[in-house]
């Protein structure tokens, strides 16, 4: 475990999955085995190129390591993170498979009831990719991988990272893909996974909405090694762990639009706080205020977002 981490100056490396959302919310109750009135969109989605957006919208300067299609929502995809301010110039473009995509059904409140993804072309991304491209990690502020990369890049991306002596962190991503970090919790500086992806991670309970819960699990994760755990709770919150302290963090009340993508910008603004030297309590707030925001807008990234909004949101 590394103990103490330092940024230097270069660009953030988000390495792992972009794709199309397509989410959609019925006006009432939701009614299995029918169809159901309601409201339908789409958006750029993936959880990787979710948080390299939110931190280029920030103001970091972000370089995109993903795979798409060779077909119009790959380029799409590349198009608006290119517009956001994201380098693209890495990304694999895969003839044989379509773009990823994401399908989630919301219920009429706007909270998540299902989800399918398709996320195949990622495994486009052998690990010699990243070993042509080890320079890139040399130069990195910090690393940031999710884990639906296939588990020899994933372990790549990680060892790339960590003989650099640059700071890994890593999205779970879905409970399904979780115990691929299980391996390398002692090499990563910061770890952001829900309720039940934590249960996973940790190999106990973690009881839904108990804030003393997730605080016990953040802390299990930083004596595995993690340097920072912040388990998120949706409505109620987040709990975090580090070597220095734990806390627990309430949600803001707010409507919610669309939730796909709140965890992401939670994520990237705590990821660009800690990386401008803001304190640890002060940076999970503001990875609050950007969940917030982005439960608010009907896509995955707030389009305005900014260092100075977050604060606003406080």
């Amino acid at each position: 475990m590394m103990s103490e981490w330092s940024f230097q100056d270069g660009p953030v490396l988000v390495i792992g999955s972009s794709g199309i959302d397509l989410v959609a919310r019925p006006f009432d109750a939701l009614q299995t085995g029918t169809s159901n009135p309601g409201q339908i969109r789409y958006s750029p989605g993936g959880v990787a190129r979710n948080v390299a957006e939110n931190l280029a919208r920030l103001g970091a300067e972000v370089i995109l390591l993903t795979a798409v299609g060779d077909d119009d929502q790959g380029r799409q995809l590349l198009e608006h993170a290119a517009h956001a301010g994201v380098d693209i110039e890495h990304t694999i473009r895969v003839p044989e498979q379509p773009t990823g995509s994401y399908l989630a059904i919301l219920d009429s409140q706007g909270a998540l009831h299902t989800g399918i993804d398709d996320m195949r072309v990622i495994d486009a991304m052998p690990p010699e990719f990243l070993r042509e491209r080890r320079e890139l990690f040399r130069q990195a502020s910090a690393v940031f991988v999710d884990a639906n990369l296939p588990e020899r890049t994933l372990r790549t991306a990680i060892s790339l990272a960590f003989r650099s002596k640059t700071p890994i962190a890593a999205d779970p991503t879905s409970v399904k893909l979780a115990p691929r970090l299980c391996p390398y919790l002692e090499r990563l500086w910061l770890i952001t996974p829900n309720e039940p992806e934590a249960e996973r991670l940790c190999a106990h309970p973690v009881p839904h909405a108990d804030p003393a819960s997730a605080i016990a699990a953040a802390r299990h994760l930083v004596t595995e090694g993690v340097n920072i755990a912040i388990i998120t709770m949706a409505e109620f919150g987040v709990g975090y762990a580090a070597a220095e302290g734990s806390g627990h963090i309430p949600a803001m009340k707010t409507e919610i639009v669309d939730p796909t993508g709140a965890g992401d910008a939670l994520t990237a603004a705590v990821i660009f706080a800690l990386m401008n030297a803001i304190p640890l309590d002060e940076a999970v707030r503001l990875g609050v205020a950007a969940a917030a925001l982005t439960l608010r807008v009907p896509g995955t990234v707030v389009a305005d977002l900014s260092l100075e909004r977050l604060y606003e949101e406080l």
